[in-house]
């Protein structure tokens, strides 16, 4: 069931574009092809008196085998129902759709790319570059260092509470997708920088009964751009030439965890994936890092 009317596609397109560039870092040439592939959609679906927040399965089944008579190659189908898909799961999880109705339309199968990560030295390069003599880079140190010991999402830890930090058992308690709830051990480091940043540069930055325990230099809950933003001058500034982003660091957590024999399981909870199947991607990126070992260092690689 629908909760939003007439223009409102335009308006929840644009949203759900824009937390694709700041939740999960992707590039503007990749945003653009998602751009354009819901526009397709939703131009199609008008000619069959339906919309985007309107379609059911069959009318999006319909427009994906039109897809296939057009001998669109495996990777873009792929693309389009991963745009598509990713819209509606934005809508349900924003309340603005009950239910999705590509739950059940079956991606076409193709190898898994594999997400970009940071080595521990970028890690290390990244964390020193933030000014801690000053409040805001103190604060910045201390997210960064939350972020990578814990996985968190980039609205997750811009939107944590101080009272959901429990410094002495050393856990964070996360509302992630869903509003489902997960306890995370956020590490000794990360907690020395957000105990140091509490006391030395928060009462610099929020006015008294402000909730964040990472606020902005208004005293006010962060946005996600800005943080978004910091991370990026940071990457520069330490003069690493990767595309950095928030969810770069969630995937390093991942990544150095599961390269240094972490259980699957354990991760999956920490990362708040509901399906392990998601969580198993750093399986192949511990692998592929095996591989370049081998090929780089053995003489016979």
């Amino acid at each position: 069931m629908v909760k939003m009317h007439a223009n409102s596609t335009a308006i929840l397109l644009d949203a759900y574009l824009s937390s694709l560039w700041l939740e999960r870092g992707l590039s503007e040439n990749t945003r653009m092809a998602y751009s354009r592939d819901l526009n397709q959609t939703e131009r199609w679906l008008v000619t069959q008196g339906a919309t985007l927040l309107t379609a059911q399965e069959g009318d999006l089944s319909q427009f994906l085998a039109n897809l296939y008579r057009q001998a669109m190659s495996p990777r873009s189908s792929a693309r389009w129902l991963s745009s598509v898909r990713g819209f509606y799961r934005y809508l349900v999880r924003e309340h603005h759709l009950e239910a999705d109705p590509t739950q059940h339309l079956r991606h076409p199968k193709l190898g898994r790319s594999l997400p970009e990560s940071l080595g521990s030295d970028e890690v290390e390069e990244l964390m020193s570059a933030p000014d801690v003599e000053t409040p805001i880079g103190l604060r910045d140190r201390a997210m960064l260092e939350l972020l990578y010991a814990s996985g968190l999402r980039i609205t997750e830890l811009v939107s944590l509470a101080g009272v959901n930090v429990n410094f002495r058992q050393g856990l964070v308690r996360v509302l992630g997708k869903g509003s489902k709830e997960r306890l995370v051990p956020m590490g000794e480091i990360a907690q020395d920088w957000i105990v140091r940043f509490v006391s030395d540069g928060r009462t610099r930055l929020a006015p008294e009964g402000c909730a964040a325990l990472f606020p902005s230099n208004r005293g006010k809950m962060m946005t996600r751009q800005t943080f978004w933003y910091a991370v990026k001058r940071y990457a520069a500034k330490a003069g690493i030439e990767k595309s950095v982003s928030p969810h770069t660091l969630r995937h390093a957590f991942a990544t150095h965890l599961v390269d240094n024999g972490a259980d699957l399981r354990a991760v999956q909870m920490m990362l708040g994936h509901s399906d392990l199947s998601t969580t198993q991607i750093y399986t192949h990126v511990a692998r592929e890092r095996l591989k370049n070992v081998v090929r780089e260092h053995h003489p016979r690689g």
